[in-house]
């Protein structure tokens, strides 16, 4: 089951549901009776995404409607912003297929905006060759009426890098899903995540790493902001298989919950089946430090200031860990945004 083969057969019943296990807190066919259209050709003009100025070279796609490829040659080096823009009340798929040749490195700035209550999924296929490295940026401001699946496939070969941050505030369902089959022998993974949530909006972080050679190395780090009746899910599953002896793989994951009536839905996960492994995984999930809070105001900074200002001191770590300068900025400054509004 997926919502991509439902969108192109436009069958309800190929839509994932919460018989899956692994989609129990995201239910898309319960909600979804009925699939819309294909979506229309899209805007011809757009305002601004959330990377303007960071990189040289802009890809689009827009309703699904976009280039199929990216590929970088032995040792080039760029900064790409990747667009994801949905118009309309539609439904549609995309495909993208990037590939980093040996000793490669692409900065890419990826983002999920739009206007309606569309349906979509957004598949990424990703190589990232012996010696290359890819640091992926994505911001996902969906509107509130979107039904939104983004699924990236990444095959992290021996010495590769990869590090991912995604920063989401949900839609009416939505799901940021990363695989990534892991080499070991050197190669390095980094993936972070953030959710702030509000509303009625669901967000769905979901991640697997399959550790597959010795000698590889993976740090995760998730943490979530849930406010009004928003709920947020994050799933994290890290295996490590027979045979990668030596891997070095932790993850972490921590939730404020804003709100008598939001939600936060947690399953962190180790799966080893190697020696000689230093593995570790914690989760937490509170509210606000009221102390902190008591304190705040007693130094005369006003209640909603000193909420927003203690949330965004809670999930900053997530942003401080990114690489890229313009990128890291971009983010903090929508992270500033979301967090004021939450508290």
């Amino acid at each position: 089951m997926s919502l991509a083969r439902a969108i192109l057969s436009g069958d309800v019943a190929e839509l994932p549901s919460r018989r899956d296990e692994a989609w129990r807190w995201s239910d898309i066919r319960g909600l979804v009776r009925v699939l819309p259209g294909p979506s229309a050709p899209g805007p011809e003009s757009l305002p601004p995404g959330p990377f303007e100025g960071a990189a040289q070279d802009t890809i689009t796609i827009v309703n699904g409607q976009g280039p199929q490829a990216l590929r970088l040659a032995d040792g080039e080096a760029r900064a790409i912003v990747l667009r994801y823009v949905g118009a309309g009340d539609g439904a549609h798929v995309s495909r993208l297929a990037i590939d980093l040749a040996p000793g490669s490195r692409l900065t890419l700035l990826e983002s999920h905006e739009g206007e309606g209550a569309f349906v979509t999924q957004a598949d990424l296929a990703i190589t990232i060759a012996r010696g290359a490295a890819l640091e992926r940026i994505v911001i996902a401001d969906e509107p509130e009426g979107a039904v939104s699946v983004t699924r990236a496939e990444v095959a992290l070969r021996e010495a590769a890098q990869f590090a991912q941050t995604v920063i989401t505030t949900g839609a009416r369902r939505q799901r940021l899903e990363t695989v990534v089959d892991h080499a070991g022998h050197g190669a390095r993974a980094r993936l972070d995540g953030l959710y702030l949530v509000d509303g009625r909006r669901h967000a769905d972080l979901t991640t697997v790493v399959r550790h597959l050679g010795p000698h590889g190395a993976t740090d995760q780090l998730t943490k979530g902001v849930v406010a009004g009746q928003g709920r947020g899910v994050f799933q994290g599953l890290i295996e490590v298989a027979r045979g990668a002896d030596g891997a070095d793989a932790r993850m972490g994951h921590h939730a404020l919950v804003v709100g008598e009536r939001a939600e936060v839905d947690a399953k962190p996960e180790l799966q080893i089946y190697a020696d000689d492994v230093a593995c570790t995984h914690g989760n937490s999930i509170g509210a606000l430090d009221e102390e902190a809070l008591f304190y705040a105001r007693q130094r005369g900074i006003p209640e909603a200031q000193a909420r927003a200002l203690l949330t965004e001191a809670f999930v900053i770590q997530v942003v401080d860990r990114i690489e890229h300068p313009a990128a890291r900025e971009a983010v903090r400054a929508f992270v500033a945004r979301q967090t004021a509004r939450l508290a």
